[in-house]
């Protein structure tokens, strides 16, 4: 007999959380499991894009080294061994530690480390920071200090507001400058644009131009006008722009009396810096300067636009004040085709900086006497907050979605102090070369197993859409949101887990009027309630057709925001005078360093530059897992190489090479190819695996962040900045060929 079986299929419309485009994708479940993800052909925003990353994703949910039950480090057992306990028993045994560490050294021993996929989990965002506010913490890590707190650090100086993040106008303007990235491969990172190629061609389409300025003819430097840079020659370039247009009187006189203070200062500042003076730094052809300068002051709309790769040198802070002081130099800040400012949908950012979170330098790390960037420290110095004794040594440490033995630097370092911590707890996905130390790895949810709403992001884009996701998938195995693991935590450990005292403040009358209900109050209260009164919110009836989470789940597609304008400076400075402070006190020391850097000459035993660079099928250290992403003989870690480098050294195509620096030693395989400038080596980050990931440990490779120094007088210290970009190296051919 025929026995016939019922198949239930059904189609979610969400979007992905990879990486910031957050494109608008199908999944198809059939019976309860993905079947596929296809690009939303109707996402008003991506309209049909999705990148490799997202359309194999299911390899990765379904992933057989995936993590679905809580793990717990085997007593005396090898590194990365793991035995299966229940929910309950790892529970209990992390709050009776956690509160016995609290007992005898207090909150301000225990740490956190958030990685970047937390960016985009608005939950778990809220639910580990109100642990660490419950704690009172000491130590918090995240990401940023590998990637993007030079941009926060330099809008707080700008304009009094760290949680300002401008961005280019792609919708009509006739030259834009990019320096220190790769949109076509990035995705555009600080700018909302899944669709960037078509907006960039639409720029060159419609009689504008895209210039890109990067040591690599990068895949965006092919497409479009190409300046081939030293590398870390960024702060040289801009400081010799500026100068250019004030020397020849092309700065908008107009636009800087009425949006800046402190001009004349730095005018000052950048008067050494001639085309001429920092040419030797450049690598540029002091006419080719001019000429751009020239360019950018006539043209009729002009944006610059900066990335990581200008937020990881020697002068990271600087170099992002100059991107927006050459914008507002030429009158382009804050004006259509320009530079714009956002306007946060979810303004918890906001709130909390209103309130006197979120700041910047309103205290010192422990070690280095680091400022703080909004209650974080660099990454840099986890390993020794870890080992040097004290007062306020970190003791323990909650791990959310991140692998710093991959993403900061000195990872044999750090890998070694992690095993001296009284308590480590991840929750990730994959136990990798990190939370292979840890007491605890516990199963978290992946993008499709939660409810979610874009936060931060959205700001940044000349077209901000917010969307809201159902779950997609129930949980598999055993794995447990974020947010909800904290808060059982928290519960059995006997700690009060309160929000933060800004979010605690707006939303006490309804906290309070749950309780008296009995209802239990989640991350999404606080959610509904910043959608609801934040600047495109529905004011609890009040204005008709704005936006509640109601409304989000009820809209399939997400929901098409007002355009992004100009005009809107006044709202987001905070200084006291009102205007952007183009000379803070902070730069003073920077420019003395920059103007001694003109004269500093390269250390003979290490004559190269390494610079690091994105891959269209990598996402940082953790998507190396997935068969489909890692397909083809070419997907193997690689050093990109000059013909003549290598020749210089003895190299050839294939081969095995050792990159020395100051600070450690690689062996990587040698790609000749002259899309890099002479004297600069290009490597992707992330590589290196050895851990519990199989496809990705096969893969082999090296990890080029051990080439960078954590020592503290080589970080970066407005912003605590690791030095990933122009690093000093020494190339040797090694022995033998990878085949």
């Amino acid at each position: 007999m025929f026995q016939y079986v019922r198949v239930t299929q059904r189609t979610v419309s969400t979007y992905c959380r990879i990486c910031e485009p957050l494109c608008g994708m199908i999944a198809t479940v059939e019976d309860g499991r993905l079947i596929s993800l296809r690009p939303d052909d109707e996402h008003p925003l991506s309209q049909g894009y999705a990148c490799p990353k997202g359309l194999a994703f299911p390899e990765v949910q379904h992933d057989p080294d995936r993590v679905l039950h809580p793990l717990r480090r085997v007593a005396g057992g090898a590194l990365g061994e793991f035995e299966q306990v229940s929910w309950d028993e790892a529970l209990d045994d992390i709050a009776v530690r956690l509160r016995a560490l609290l007992d005898t050294h207090g909150g301000g021993t225990v740490g956190q480390f958030f990685g970047n996929p937390v960016g985009f989990n608005i939950t778990g965002t809220l639910w580990a920071g109100a642990l660490m506010t419950a704690l009172g913490t000491g130590h918090q890590y995240s990401v940023g200090s590998q990637d993007i707190n030079s941009r926060y650090v330099a809008s707080k100086l700008l304009y009094g507001s760290i949680s300002q993040v401008p961005f280019p106008d792609l919708r009509g303007t006739d030259l834009l400058l990019v320096l220190g990235a790769n949109p076509l491969v990035s995705r555009a990172s600080g700018v909302r644009a899944p669709r960037v190629k078509e907006h960039l061609s639409a720029i060159v389409a419609g009689g504008g131009r895209v210039v890109v300025v990067d040591p690599r003819r990068s895949e965006t430097a092919k497409a479009f006008e190409h300046v081939s840079i030293e590398p870390d020659g960024d702060a040289f370039l801009l400081a010799s722009l500026i100068q250019v247009v004030a020397e020849e009187g092309l700065v908008d006189q107009e636009a800087i009396d009425r949006q800046s203070v402190g001009a004349e200062t730095l005018l000052a500042a950048v008067a050494p810096f001639t085309p001429e003076a920092t040419v030797a730094r450049t690598g540029i052809d002091p006419d080719v300067v001019r000429s751009l300068a020239r360019d950018l002051a006539a043209a009729p709309r002009a944006a610059v636009y900066g990335r990581t790769g200008t937020c990881l040198g020697e002068h990271a802070t600087l170099v992002s004040v100059l991107i927006d002081a050459l914008a507002l130099l030429t009158g382009n800040l804050d004006r259509e085709g320009g530079v714009l400012l956002g306007q946060a949908v979810v303004p918890f950012e906001e709130t909390a900086e209103k309130a006197g979170r979120l700041g910047y330098d309103t205290r010192r790390s422990r070690i280095g006497g680091f400022p703080d960037v909004m209650d974080t420290w660099p990454a840099a110095i986890m390993a020794d907050e870890i080992t040097t004794p004290g007062e306020g040594q970190l003791r323990a440490l909650f791990v959310l979605a991140g692998n710093p033995v991959l993403s900061s630097v000195d990872g044999p370092g750090l890998a070694a102090a992690l095993e001296q911590l009284d308590l480590m707890v991840a929750l990730d996905l994959y136990v990798n070369e990190t939370n292979r130390h840890a007491d605890y790895v516990l199963p978290a949810t992946t993008w499709l197993e939660r409810e979610d709403v874009p936060f931060a992001i959205v700001a940044s884009s000349p077209w901000p859409h917010v969307q809201h996701t159902p779950a997609v998938l129930e949980p598999a195995g055993e794995a447990r949101a974020e947010w909800e693991v904290f808060d059982e935590i928290a519960r059995r450990a006997g700690i009060s887990l309160f929000l933060p005292s800004w979010a605690a403040a707006v939303t006490r009358p309804l906290r309070t009027l749950a309780r008296r209900a009995g209802v239990r109050v989640t991350p999404w209260t606080l959610v509904d309630l910043l959608l609801r009164t934040g600047p495109h919110g529905d004011r609890f009836g009040l204005r008709r057709g704005g936006l509640s989470l109601k409304r989000l789940r009820a809209e399939r597609h997400g929901v098409m925001l007002p355009p992004a304008r100009g005009g809107r400076l006044a709202e987001v400075v905070r200084h006291p005078h009102g205007k952007v402070d183009l000379a803070p006190a902070q730069l003073a020391a920077e420019w003395d360093r920059l103007r001694s850097a003109l004269e500093v000459e390269a250390d003979p035993a290490y004559p190269l530059r390494m610079i690091g660079l994105r891959e269209m099928r990598s996402q940082n250290s953790w998507m190396h897992n997935s068969p489909t992403l890692m397909k083809g003989r070419n997907r193997r870690h690689a050093a990109r190489i000059h013909p003549g480098d290598a020749a210089a050294a003895g190299v050839a195509d294939g081969d095995t090479v050792r990159l020395t620096s100051a600070a450690g030693v690689i062996e990587t395989v040698a790609l000749l190819t002259d899309e890099v400038r002479r004297g600069t080596i290009a490597c992707p980050h992330g590589w290196g695996h050895a851990a519990g990931w199989t496809v990705a440990n096969a893969a082999g490779g090296a990890n080029t962040n051990e080439l960078a120094s954590a020592r503290v007088e080589d970080v970066e210290f407005l912003a605590g900045m690791a030095r990933l970009n122009g690093i000093p190296v020494r190339l040797e051919s090694a022995v033998g060929a990878v085949g």
